[in-house]
């Protein structure tokens, strides 16, 4: 396993103990991309300075072999010319740019191989990213969905906790109260009146039954 690979799955468990704790998982996602989207980006500049060196090394390496040849070839013009010594100066430096191919060869493979696990890398880095963003919004609308859910229970206890056919009991006995009041008051009210009617009524009979008196003793004096 690779150590990017370790790191990634360190990273996944530390994401994963967050979620069991946080508040917001929405919030954690969103640091979760945000840190995603930076490993993109460092794995990106590194790829492409490997595949600077990657070249790098091929040219190192087409280099030594062009040169093997081209000794090669002068080896054989020297030899044909019965320079031997000429010749071997060439096989010598042919010798040379060998061990440089074996050498360069080695880490033209060795730059070429961690260049394709780094490609691994940043393909597992964007799938993860892509995966995580695809879903966020569903999970962001499933966060608000419960948020809501839980502010309507709340509000729902608080609504049971009322007793309103209890509080209109209560409504309707003190209107009754009101009304019975009021009717007293104007009960009492029509008493007085009556009384005042009746008092007033007899005090008009009194004068019609004096006068009265009073005409009948002229009318018998005459």
């Amino acid at each position: 396993m690779s150590v990017f690979r370790r790191m990634r799955d360190i990273t996944v468990a530390t994401f994963n103990e967050h979620l069991e704790q946080s508040q917001d998982p929405v919030q954690l996602i969103d640091q979760f991309l945000y840190n995603t989207r930076q490993e993109i980006a460092e794995a990106e500049k590194l790829h492409q300075q490997y595949a600077v060196h990657t070249r790098q090394m091929k040219q190192q390496l087409d280099h030594a072999l062009s040169m093997q040849a081209k000794r090669e070839e002068q080896a054989l013009l020297a030899l044909k010319a019965d320079e031997e010594h000429v010749a071997k100066l060439a096989l010598q430096e042919k010798m040379l740019y060998a061990e440089k191919e074996e050498q360069y060869r080695e880490l033209w493979e060795q730059s070429r191989e961690s260049l394709r696990e780094l490609e691994q890398q940043l393909d597992t880095l964007k799938t993860e990213y892509q995966t995580v963003h695809s879903k966020r919004q569903y999970y962001a609308a499933r966060v608000q969905t419960l948020r809501l859910q839980q502010q309507m229970n709340e509000r729902a206890g608080t609504y049971g906790g009322r007793n309103v056919p209890r509080m209109f009991n209560r409504l309707e006995d003190r209107v009754a109260d009101m009304e019975a009041e009021t009717q007293s008051l104007r009960d009492l009210r029509r008493g007085e009146e009556h009384a005042r009617d009746a008092h007033s009524g007899g005090s008009l009979l009194e004068q019609e039954w004096a006068r009265l008196k009073s005409k009948l003793n002229n009318s018998g004096k005459e």
